[in-house]
């Protein structure tokens, strides 16, 4: 399989090229936007690791490009920048994954390894997963035609679950992308968020969406 790297920091891109190269791994480096970009249109990549500050064009608008494109391959946001508006922006632009400097190469290893596994998420503006439709542009979500009144945190949480409908999602991982990166998911601020976004999508319809998986966390799906 092989991996495309976009990092304009030599030290980073040689650390993570050598480490998924002795893991079994084809690697292909780029220290700018714009060389990237012509990469993914001469070859073929399973997955991509795309830094967000990059000289000339950056990783937004490669990752805005290569969507464009009608590319699929999977996409892991590495970066600095630990804004969870950020985070949130990326995972609504197409991004499938997004993890912050410093880090642990095994860290990185096992994410590449996991979307590796999974099929790419749906990367469009408008997403529907039964009678539920998600505008996440305009950040509107109705029910049966019904306009659902969300606050920004509850958009960004169910936008997340939509996003991976049918994936099961830790309390540990909707904290990371939800809430600040330190967010001590010990607590039970996922569980009373999740409570409350059940509240308005699920409560007030005959078919429920979200789902408990006891001791795992949740997941959006239509079981019918």
């Amino acid at each position: 399989m092989r991996i495309l790297i976009v990092e304009d920091e030599d030290k980073t891109s040689s650390f993570l090229s050598r480490g998924l190269r002795e893991s079994g791994f084809l690697v292909d480096t780029s220290p700018d936007g714009e060389r990237a970009l012509l990469l993914v249109l001469e070859r073929s990549y399973d997955l991509v690791i795309l830094d967000v500050m990059l000289p000339g064009i950056d990783g937004w608008e490669v990752l805005r490009q290569i969507r464009a494109r009608g590319l699929r391959m999977p996409i892991l946001f590495l970066t600095a920048r630990d804004a969870v508006d950020d985070r949130v922006r990326g995972l609504d632009a197409g991004a499938d994954d997004y993890l912050l400097k410093p880090f642990a190469f095994s860290e990185v290893l096992a994410r590449v390894r996991t979307l590796m596994r999974r099929p790419p998420i749906q990367a469009r503006e408008d997403l529907c997963v039964a009678d539920l439709e998600i505008d996440l542009v305009r950040q509107r979500a109705t029910r049966s035609g019904v306009r659902l009144d969300l606050t920004a945190k509850e958009f960004a949480l169910l936008g997340l679950l939509v996003r991976r409908h049918g994936e099961v999602l830790s309390r540990t991982f909707i904290a990371e992308q939800v809430w600040d990166v330190n967010f001590d998911s010990d607590g039970n601020v996922v569980d009373v968020a999740i409570r409350r976004l059940r509240s308005k999508l699920d409560d007030p319809f005959e078919k429920k969406l979200i789902h408990t998986v006891r001791g795992t966390g949740y997941v959006l799906e239509d079981r019918t």
